[in-house]
């Protein structure tokens, strides 16, 4: 499928006439029909549009997207963390195209470093914003709440307790392998360097963003979230099990990620 997929990426298109944004279901079943083949394929279609410069849009909950008929009063939630030439804010547009998610209105959350940074962060935004003649409101969550731990969401927690027990034991099971083989750490048939302190921080950041999630997004329509690349040298089941933490308990996700390019600018 790999091999297949890499393929379609580099001769789609006709001449100029080419498709820049890959989108895909999120393979939500995957541990569930313990199908261990698609971590690594998953990873490796990430990677091929990152290489390739096409944008990427993951759709996590396409069973419960309503259709024409169902319409939703909610609101549409963009957590905007990195800059992606402006994707999530072109995608939220035409959401609200639809009759659907017409009714809905959109809200743009962002995160300060400093309780200090909020306001300026706040009204940096919403003169951007303004200058788009988008409609949103704009909502700064500062790291410091992030950290408090009456922050996180019990659901959450206990996520993340399963990811650690569950990357504890495959990376036991990969140091044991590796011994008894006598070769260096191996995954997906490539070597591996791990820190472990980084596994855990990028599972910690995981955990922060879900419960920021499920605390402000419970109840919209649908939410928006930066997809975070895939980190050099962690296998793959790694990745899904991070993915999987930031998904959790989100009923509809689209997590995006954008490309060299704007899509958005001051004369579109």
């Amino acid at each position: 499928m790999s091999d297949g997929f890499r393929g379609i990426v580099q001769t789609m298109g006709l001449g100029n006439l080419k498709p820049n944004i890959v989108v895909m279901r999120y393979p939500e079943i995957w541990r569930r029909e313990n199908l261990i083949e698609i971590p690594a394929t998953f990873v490796g279609i990430i990677n091929d549009c990152i290489v390739a410069n096409k944008a990427v849009v993951i759709v996590k909950g396409l069973d419960e997207w309503p259709n024409e008929y169902q319409r939703q009063y909610g609101t549409i939630d963009l957590y905007w963390i990195v800059r992606d030439g402006g994707l999530m804010l072109l995608l939220s547009q035409l959401l609200l195209t639809k009759e659907s998610f017409e009714s809905c209105k959109i809200q743009v959350f962002c995160i300060a470093e400093e309780d200090s940074d909020a306001e300026e962060l706040k009204a940096d935004v919403r003169k951007f914003l303004y200058d788009l003649r988008m409609q949103a409101e704009v909502i700064v969550i500062s790291m410091k709440s992030w950290d408090a731990k009456a922050e996180q969401q019990d659901e959450s927690v206990d996520a993340f307790t399963g990811a650690q027990h569950r990357i504890s034991s495959y990376l036991a099971g990969m140091k044991e392998r590796a011994q008894k083989e006598g070769t260096p750490l191996m995954a997906d048939g490539k070597p591996v360097v791990l820190n472990e302190q980084q596994v855990e921080k990028f599972l910690y950041t995981t955990l922060k963003l879900n419960s920021t999630i499920l605390k402000y997004s419970r109840m919209a329509a649908v939410v928006l979230v930066s997809l975070p690349p895939p980190p050099l040298n962690h296998p793959a089941y790694f990745y899904m099990e991070y993915m999987d933490l930031l998904v959790e308990n989100v009923q509809r996700l689209l997590i995006v990620r954008g490309y060299r390019k704007d899509v958005v600018t001051l004369f579109t």
